[in-house]
C-alpha cells in the first residue's frame, strides 16, 4: 500500500521533492550531488593511413609494435558549457614498415550545472572522457578492421592519470617561461 504525503499545505509533489532533497543532503553530508551533462558527441577530426598497402596486406607481417598516443582537451563554450576533446592515435609498425596510423579527436559538450570551480576542471577532463572513451574506442576499432586489419580493442585508459601528467606539463612549462623571463 502507498504511503500518500502527509498534509503540510504543500503540494505533495513539492512535498516529495523536499524529502527527496532532505534524504540526500542527510547521506552526502550538505554536498549538492556532482553531475556532468553531455549534451553532444561527434567526431571533430578522423584520419587513418595504410602507407603500403596492398603490399602489406598481400603477406600481412609479423605481430606489429603498435603505439597508443591520448590526450584531453576542453574549452569553454559559452561559459556554461565546454567543448571536451578527446584524441586518440596509433600507430602499428612492423620491423620497419608502418601499417597503419590513426588519428582520431572526438569531442563532447558537457556542462556540470551547480558545480564549484574547484571540483570544475578534475570533473571536466576525467569524468567527460571517461563517458567519452567507449565510443571512440568503437571507432578506432571499427577503422582499423576497415582498413584491412585486425581490429584494434585500445584497453581502459586512467584518465585521471592523463590528467595529472597535463597538469605537471603545464606546472613545468609554466615554471620555465618564469625561468626565460628572469
Amino acid at each position: 500500500m502507498a504511503k500518500s504525503p502527509e498534509k503540510t499545505g504543500e503540494p505533495a509533489s513539492q512535498a516529495s521533492e523536499a524529502a527527496e532533497n532532505t534524504e540526500n543532503t542527510e547521506n552526502t553530508g550538505a554536498q549538492p550531488p556532482r553531475q556532468i551533462i553531455v549534451h553532444a558527441q561527434y567526431i571533430k577530426d578522423l584520419s587513418f593511413e595504410n602507407p603500403n598497402a596492398p603490399e602489406i596486406l598481400i603477406e600481412p607481417p609479423s605481430q606489429p609494435d603498435v603505439e597508443i598516443g591520448v590526450n584531453v582537451g576542453a574549452r569553454n563554450i559559452n561559459g556554461e558549457q565546454y567543448e571536451v576533446t578527446l584524441m586518440l592515435s596509433a600507430k602499428a609498425k612492423t620491423e620497419d614498415k608502418a601499417l597503419f596510423l590513426v588519428e582520431l579527436s572526438y569531442c563532447a559538450i558537457v556542462s556540470a550545472p551547480g558545480v564549484d570551480s574547484a571540483t570544475l576542471n578534475p570533473l571536466i577532463m576525467i569524468e567527460a572522457p571517461r563517458l567519452m572513451f567507449p565510443f571512440a574506442r568503437a571507432i578506432v576499432s571499427d577503422m582499423t578492421r576497415d582498413g584491412g586489419f585486425m581490429p584494434l580493442s585500445i584497453q581502459p585508459i586512467d584518465f585521471v592519470a592523463v590528467y595529472q601528467s597535463n597538469m605537471a606539463e603545464k606546472a613545468a612549462s609554466a615554471s620555465n617561461g618564469a625561468d626565460k623571463s628572469e
